[in-house]
């Protein structure tokens, strides 16, 4: 989706573009950028399977993008990476989906060589961001003395839809491939991150959607919204979404059209929720 920005917008909002050569915008005490970069080199890959002590990556991992939203006053940045969403999905370590034996062939990168399916090649992460405090630019906060910390904890707020289907101009908007596998022709494992900015607070999701064909479904968002004040601490809010099915049980509903299948966006709404959750950034001095 391009996004033309009228700069009156811009000025209106109190915002401003950051210098060229980045992607993003600073705007009520929010510095918000983007990154796209290619693929791991091969030399990068080694030194990630060091790090994740695997041998195992997608496919295309866009190891340099990614998104970092920083508030300048608190120091807070909240940011989205592949090394820290393949970091979860090390850890969450959820057991192989199971394949046909026809689709099985299709992972062999030799003719005749056995594949075992022994780990997660779905890359499932239950990643749903970064944050940190970093020091502002007058030393005000300092991550290594303890001084101030952040955490995520449940509430009863919940995000303002009604507010973000409202129309405001779009000052900034963005997409990020965090990293994405075809599972040799047996579907799609993708992560990505989209971002947008408006006159009154900033939006993004975090997605990761999973198509093994013929097998299942998955659906992971997690969506958050911050709206612009005059706090020296940003109000956060944080929705995690899990979905999921297998092709059987959506068939057994009465969808046996796979086409719908490929778009996240139209069968999402068919996939039952397996997790749902409300959390808001809390600081701690």
């Amino acid at each position: 989706m391009e996004i033309q920005v009228d700069d009156k917008d811009l000025k209106s909002a109190g915002a401003e573009l950051l210098p060229e050569g980045r992607s993003g915008l600073r705007i009520r005490g929010w510095e918000i950028e983007s990154r796209k970069r290619s693929i791991l080199k091969s030399s990068d890959v080694e030194e990630w399977e060091l790090k994740l002590k695997t041998s195992h990556l997608p496919e295309m991992v866009f190891g340099e993008s990614g998104l970092t939203l920083k508030h300048l006053e608190s120091g807070v940045k909240i940011y989205f990476n592949a090394m820290d969403a393949l970091v979860g999905w090390k850890q969450e370590a959820l057991p192989p989906v199971e394949v046909p034996a026809a689709a099985k062939w299709k992972f062999r990168s030799k003719p005749f060589k056995e594949i075992i399916l022994d780990y997660d090649y779905t890359f499932t992460t239950p990643y749903s961001g970064s944050e940190t405090i970093e020091a502002t630019a007058e030393g005000m906060r300092e991550t290594s003395d303890g001084s101030c910390s952040v955490q995520w904890e449940d509430c009863e707020e919940k995000i303002d839809v009604v507010a973000l289907a409202s129309k405001e101009p779009i000052l900034f908007y963005d997409e990020i491939i965090l990293y994405e596998d075809e599972l040799a022709d047996n579907g799609v494992s993708l992560l990505t991150v989209k971002v947008r900015v408006m006159p009154s607070s900033w939006f993004l999701l975090l997605r990761f959607w999973l198509r093994v064909d013929g097998v299942l479904m998955r659906l992971r968002d997690t969506r958050m919204h911050c709206v612009f004040g005059e706090s020296m601490n940003p109000t956060i809010l944080r929705e995690c979404c899990w979905r999921e099915a297998t092709f059987r049980a959506l068939s057994a509903k009465g969808l046996p059209d796979t086409a719908v299948y490929s778009d996240p966006n139209i069968i999402s709404q068919k996939l039952p929720v397996v997790l749902h959750r409300t959390q808001k950034l809390v600081f701690f001095r």
